[in-house]
């Protein structure tokens, strides 16, 4: 695309999608966003029997068979160890990403997936259930990571006009991962008693591939210039990324960013806590992390087998089932890649959270009905099926995204500490609470989940901005009024958008 000029300057190029940049993204998302997605669904199919190895194995050794409590909380913590793990990893981002880097963050974490997919694969050699259970925690460090690191990896490589687009690739391999666990733990493939801890041990496939090719690509040129200060080395991962030599203008938004940053250095958690000029960012990515997971979007999926089968689905058809409703999820993520920057992200994620509350209180209805009305349960059905489209398009891709671009360099690791620790701890809750929420409640538990998604959408409304093809500096800039600081913008404004600028007119902001 050639430049084109605006008072005598160069105007600044909208970026493409390179082969670089696209191979970046598809090995940093493949490599872990995938294994999140795998072992959020792998354990659900082969659930039965895995327990039997639990009794069986339980029996060998102490000659007696295992109590049913124990065998429910050695299930359980088979299950939840997993959010636990994530949220130990979320815990981990700020000081990887600050030491080794985005790129070097993720190559490091593929020891959090390859170490437990061999103890999950040998674990039935081993006759031991609890190299699973630590396993699973393992891995749930690894995707606590992955969750935090891709999208602020992709967000600091991409352009600015295909940010978002890339920014939702994570999610997409999430929900391929979920749909691919779906698929193998088919009875007929390894979801039974001789191929489950093949398919567990399949997680390890992606962390090797990425170990082997990610490597090969360039650093987050953000972190190199602003936090390594080595701008050769960012000049020349630009310049890979972009497919052109001439990327002064991205240079100098860099740059401009670093002098805007220079007094605030590395922020801790606690110092992004007490900074007055990211307070409203940081309650936003909150309140967009909990209404993600708070949402019930882990109990639509625990509760869809229940709904199929009151819908009279044969118990051995339900499978394939779950496998296309797995498939509307992935086809929702794709069509959101795809229009995330027409639309906008602001849209999307009014749009989806607007969808699942109306979903979610349809299904509520349905289910009480679903007795008394011999159609009702198929509305049960499409209820789920409408909830994950709304979740799909917006509440499950957006909210990493958007928390990408609110936050500039240096607080972006702390940033993610805290909404990945939100995150990972709302999926616990969910996880934990919604059998007993089920049990009192019954159908009506749903309604908790609607008045949830409808609290976020008009949070959303209120107070998140557009952030389409803004720079990190712009946004930075939008939410200046609300955190009631004052801007200090050199000669009193921004350069024209896409104009060059000398280094010495960089922009700073100064919170009170």
């Amino acid at each position: 695309m050639a430049d084109t000029e605006e008072w005598g300057k160069p105007v600044e190029r909208k970026g493409r999608l390179t082969v670089v940049l696209a191979l970046a993204t598809l090995i940093a998302a493949f490599g872990s966003s995938f294994q999140y997605g795998y072992n959020v669904s792998a354990v659900n199919s082969p659930s039965q029997f895995m327990q039997q190895f639990y009794n069986t194995t339980y029996t060998e050794r102490y000659h007696s068979p295992m109590e049913e409590n124990v065998l429910t909380l050695l299930w359980s913590l088979s299950v939840s160890m997993f959010p636990l793990g994530g949220f130990f990893g979320s815990l981990m981002v700020a000081p990887l990403v600050n030491k080794f880097g985005r790129k070097g963050t993720l190559l490091f974490n593929n020891i959090f997936s390859i170490v437990p997919a061999i103890m999950m694969g040998v674990s039935e050699i081993a006759k031991s259930y609890e190299i699973i259970i630590v396993a699973r925690f393992i891995v749930g460090i690894c995707a606590g990571l992955s969750s935090n690191v891709v999208p602020m990896y992709l967000g600091e490589i991409a352009p600015k006009n295909l940010r978002g687009a890339l920014g939702i690739v994570p999610q997409l391999f999430i929900t391929v991962g979920i749909l691919c666990a779906q698929v193998l733990g088919i009875r007929n493939i390894l979801g039974n008693s001789t191929g489950w801890t093949l398919m567990l041990g399949l997680t390890g496939i992606p962390a090797a591939i990425q170990l082997l090719l990610l490597p090969f690509f360039p650093e987050s040129p953000r972190y190199m210039l602003i936090q390594n200060g080595d701008e050769k080395k960012a000049t020349k991962a630009l310049q890979r990324l972009r497919g052109w030599d001439d990327v002064d203008s991205e240079l100098l938004e860099m740059r401009q960013e670093d002098q805007s940053e220079k007094a605030e250095g590395h922020l801790s958690v606690f110092s992004l806590l007490a900074q007055r000029s990211l307070r409203w960012q940081l309650i936003s990515i909150v309140v967009m992390m909990m209404g993600q997971q708070l949402s019930g979007v882990n109990a639509i999926y625990y509760y869809a087998d229940i709904i199929y089968s009151s819908a009279g689905v044969r118990e051995s058809d339900i499978q394939y089932v779950t496998v296309g409703t797995g498939a509307v999820n992935v086809f929702m993520s794709v069509i959101a890649v795809f229009i995330v920057e027409a639309s906008g992200r602001r849209l999307l994620l009014l749009c989806g959270f607007g969808i699942c509350c109306g979903a979610s209180v349809l299904l509520t209805v349905a289910l009480n009905l679903q007795e008394t009305v011999t159609w009702m349960p198929y509305v049960s059905i499409a209820s789920v099926i409408i909830y994950i489209i709304g979740h799909g398009m917006g509440p499950s891709p957006i909210p990493p995204v958007v928390g990408t671009e609110m936050f500039r360099q240096t607080a972006r690791p702390a940033a993610f500490m805290v909404a990945g620790s939100v995150h990972w701890l709302s999926n616990f809750v969910v996880g934990l609470i919604f059998p007993f929420l089920e049990r009192g409640l019954g159908p009506y538990s749903f309604i908790i989940f609607a008045v949830i998604c409808l609290v976020t959408l008009i949070y959303i409304w209120l107070v998140v901005p557009e952030t389409k093809e803004k720079t990190f500096l712009e946004v930075f800039q939008m939410f200046a009024k609300s955190n009631k600081v004052e801007l200090n913008l050199g000669d009193g404004d921004l350069p024209p958008k896409g104009l060059k600028e000398s280094p010495e007119d960089a922009l700073k902001a100064t919170p009170f």
